[in-house]
């Protein structure tokens, strides 16, 4: 049997012990297309041999930019890692002048792209990139390369034994990827990872799956590019799962009728924006169909796992689950077992409704310098444990400094930033434990929780220390925000800016039979509207102390975008930026 030491040993491996005829699900024209693990290996020795062919050396680095997640996107990567390149993974939303300096920065030779969108941004920055010689298009692109021209110039197998030596010569230790970072403040920060970094993530990570069975499928659509789906992909493939590439966000409710995945990642907000969903359908039913309801959602709302509710709480449980919450598996392909959750903090209620209706949410916590999981609930043997990010996974090490950060250790921990050592040397210490940015703490048993962002924390001109992120996911539980910010760094009290969910706020209009206005700016400015948000602030707030509760707030006229600089690509909130964009705002709450 292969040991994996390397990331292109895992379709290798999974040759060996599943070899699946569906390995890689890509949908194109409205048809599934499925790739086995041996055509994704002889393709993967294609881009090889072709690379090598366009003159690519260990050590250069490739650029990928895709807008979906597909099947080209792993052939690449495997055909690159085996010359002992780099594959540099970029977001396909960031702007033109970070594609600019990452490409610069990381010295990318050649660079695959899906579509016109991406390519487009990179021909307009290209004249900047002196590094980058030619660019290839999975779709097919006018005036641009296909990536078929590169599998064409590996067709021919006279070079395999230079790919056998160049696989050969890499090691576990060597550099695999270099994934920069979409930092909320400043330049993004390249991330080097190592195969050990990310192989010992993967199988250690797949401790916590479970599943015993292979002939399984997962959906996809979480970005590649970020380590947490990456990582996903490399653990599927050792655990002999069948992959699947949802078309896009918007497409992700019927991939999911059409695909009935066992598993799927996701991040908090896709959670939030399912549960808001089916309660808003829940609150068009009328008579005993809403009254069952919202008895079967109260109900999950107190769930607590491994029957800790006593047996008359299991007993009305299973009858929910047979009246309700069996459509809610339905909506979901009916065969979805876990869900993986990261990239940010789940609220509470979230997690017991959707474990309540049998859909396992399994949150975990890392970061993209730890390649990531640095621990994950786990529904076995009383591995999981509400408002937790679980327990370490093997191998992995974790201590809380005097100030309550989070430090880690082990195998996974990055080799450090690309290019920079002086920040490289900010965040990992001299035995190896890397500074997470993360306040937390242990308990007893074992689990891990996640209370704040260290940088995040102020403390008020009174003294008192804020924690944003505790008052802003509890905020969030309200429908009528769909985002948050709190402020009041050095200010006599908290406030927050707050992007209205305008959606439901019309909705909620339309029932009460309310003139809000139509324009974003009319809803806002409305009193009705103030009030309401007032009333809802004033109901979370009873949930804190007095020095954290929001005092004032302002609503916002837009909505926070990636685009428009509000939000990372992972959908973490700009502080920085908000705070700029919204200056007449805070100096009306602050004077």
């Amino acid at each position: 049997m292969i040991n994996i030491k390397r990331l292109f040993d895992f379709p290798y491996y999974q040759l060996e012990k599943y070899s699946l005829d569906a390995a890689l699900v890509t949908k194109y024209n409205g048809e599934w297309v499925s790739t086995s693990t041996q055509e994704y290996i002889n393709k993967a020795n294609q881009i090889s041999r072709g690379l090598l062919r366009l003159g690519v050396q260990p050590n250069d680095k490739i650029a990928i930019i895709s807008t979906n997640n597909r099947t080209e996107w792993n052939i690449v990567d495997i055909g690159v890692l085996q010359l002992g390149a780099q594959n540099v993974p970029i977001y396909p939303t960031i702007s033109k002048e970070d594609y600019e300096y990452v490409l610069n920065h990381s010295e990318s030779s050649y660079c695959f792209v899906s579509d016109i969108e991406v390519l487009d941004k990179i021909k307009s920055i290209q004249a900047n990139v002196p590094s980058l010689k030619k660019v290839f298009s999975f779709d097919d692109i006018d005036n641009c390369s296909s990536w078929k021209e590169v599998l064409k110039l590996g067709k021919e197998d006279s070079n395999q034994t230079e790919v056998e030596n160049l696989k050969n010569n890499v090691t576990e230790n060597d550099l695999a990827t270099i994934i920069y970072t979409s930092g909320t403040t400043g330049r993004p920060k390249g991330v080097m990872l190592s195969h050990k970094n990310v192989v010992s993530n993967a199988i250690n990570s797949s401790t916590r799956f479970p599943f015993d069975a292979h002939n399984l499928k997962a959906l996809s659509f979480l970005p590649v590019c970020h380590i947490f789906e990456r990582m996903l992909m490399y653990l599927y493939q050792y655990r002999g799962i069948s992959i699947h590439f949802a078309e896009s966000i918007e497409a992700i409710s019927d991939n999911l009728k059409e695909v009935n995945p066992h598993v799927m990642t996701a991040v908090p907000r896709l959670l939030e924006k399912v549960y808001d969903k089916i309660i808003a359908k829940g609150t068009d039913l009328t008579g005993v169909k809403k009254k069952l309801f919202f008895w079967a959602v109260d109900l999950g709302l107190q769930y607590e796992p491994y029957g800790a509710n006593g047996a008359w709480y299991e007993f009305k449980l299973k009858i929910a689950r047979k009246l309700i919450f069996s459509k809610w598996q339905e909506a979901l392909g009916g065969e979805l077992k876990v869900i993986a959750s990261g990239s940010a903090a789940l609220q509470a209620r979230l997690a017991r409704v959707f474990n309540a209706a049998g859909i396992s949410v399994m949150e975990g916590y890392g970061l993209t310098e730890t390649s990531p999981v640095i621990s994950v609930n786990d529904v076995r043997d009383n591995g999981f444990r509400i408002g937790t990010v679980g327990r370490l996974i093997p191998e992995s090490t974790v201590k809380i400094a005097e100030d309550g950060e989070i430090l880690a250790k082990g195998p996974n921990v990055m080799m450090g930033y690309y290019k920079d050592p002086d920040k490289t040397n900010e965040v990992l210490n001299k035995e190896g434990y890397f500074h997470t940015g993360d306040i937390g703490e242990i308990d007893a048993d074992g689990f891990l929780r996640i209370t704040d962002r260290k940088k995040e924390m102020f403390k008020t001109s009174g003294g008192k220390y804020v924690a944003p992120q505790v008052i802003e996911n509890t905020l969030k539980q309200s429908r009528f925000i769909e985002q948050i910010m709190v402020i009041g760094e050095g200010e006599k009290m908290p406030a927050a800016f707050v992007q209205p969910n305008f959606e439901f706020l019309q909705d909620w209009a339309k029932r009460k039979n309310l003139n809000i206005g139509n324009s974003f700016y009319e809803m806002i400015t409305n009193q009705i509207v103030i009030d309401r948000y007032q009333e809802e602030i004033d109901n979370f707030n009873q949930k804190f102390g007095k020095w954290e509760r929001i005092k004032r707030f302002e609503l916002t006229p837009e909505e926070w975008s990636i685009d428009a600089g509000h939000l990372t690509p992972t959908m973490k909130l700009k502080r920085r930026i908000i705070k700029d964009k919204y200056k007449s705002l805070y100096s009306k709450i602050y004077g």
